[in-house]
């Protein structure tokens, strides 16, 4: 008996396992020229995965099964995937990490607040002196392009002290107790350069003036911009003074004043007029804290 096995793949008996070809061939003794010429005969034949033995009784037939590989593949194809995601995921980390630190570096958390020694005029009278010490504000700041901040203050946190008795002076005088102008500010944003100290900040806000309970006019609106620099109009004008290095400037705005349809108030002030502020103040930055 002679036993032939194909690349390890052939063992055992006449029994297919899985993946596995066995088979046994049993030939009859013969000699050894004989023996080739059959091996020969059955290496040819095993390509198509048919075997025909010389003696016919032996004949059989192998069945067209080949190795799944499949799964594997696609294992390997998966994981090749998943440490390809990985690494695309680390450079959108960095990113990540690197854009909240410009974002805390370029932000800044703004405090304003105004001081004494201010004035207030309006059409052709002469100008009042106001204290506005107690005036604050707060908002946030982000640095531009050309190295300036941009800032818009909180309205809701914005006080302006009021034009009263305790804290306004008229041709040297303390306006009456019943008199009063309260300042209702709708708007305060622009942008500051610490290098160079000049400030730009659109303001605009509603002034109520009101005798006692007895009268109170509609509000005059008023839309400026508070500027370091100098501001000019038909019949006010003034300049403002830089910030310096302890956060302190003066800022001035001329505006118009738009008739409100009150006889008194229009013929009063001679509206429309112009009216002109400037307010000494202090502007502090902090860094922002990041939440």
């Amino acid at each position: 008996m002679i036993r032939f096995s194909f690349m390890d793949t052939i063992r055992g008996g006449h029994t297919i396992h899985g993946a596995h070809k066995t088979l046994h061939f049993h030939f009859l003794a013969m000699n050894s020229s004989k023996i080739f010429s059959q091996t020969h005969f059955l290496s040819s034949k095993l390509m198509g995965y048919q075997i025909q033995c010389l003696n016919p009784q032996l004949s059989c037939r192998i069945p067209n099964i080949q190795p799944n590989l499949r799964t594997r593949r696609i294992s390997l194809f998966s994981s090749y995937k998943n440490v390809n995601a990985e690494k695309k995921q680390q450079p959108s980390s960095t990113s990540t990490l690197t854009e909240a630190k410009v974002t805390e570096s370029d932000t800044y958390s703004v405090k304003f607040e105004t001081l004494g020694g201010c004035k207030l005029g309006i059409s052709r009278y002469p100008d009042f002196e106001y204290d506005a010490a107690g005036g604050t504000g707060t908002g946030t700041g982000t640095k531009t392009m050309n190295d300036a901040i941009s800032v818009e203050f909180d309205i809701k946190t914005l006080y302006i002290p009021p034009l009263s008795t305790a804290t306004t002076k008229f041709l040297g005088m303390r306006l009456p107790p019943f008199l009063r102008i309260d300042i209702v500010p709708e708007l305060f944003q622009g942008s500051i350069n610490q290098e160079s100290g000049q400030v730009d900040l659109k303001f605009k806000a509603k002034f109520w003036f009101s005798i006692g309970s007895i009268y109170k006019a509609p509000p005059l609106t008023v839309q400026t911009v508070l500027t370091s620099e100098e501001s000019n109009g038909k019949i006010k004008r003034g300049r403002g003074e830089k910030l310096n290095k302890e956060g302190r400037c003066s800022l001035v705005g001329v505006a118009t004043v738009e008739p409100i349809n009150d006889f008194f108030m229009d013929s009063f002030l001679s509206l429309p007029t112009e009216c002109l502020a400037n307010l000494n103040a202090t502007i502090s930055f902090s860094s922002a804290t990041l939440v």
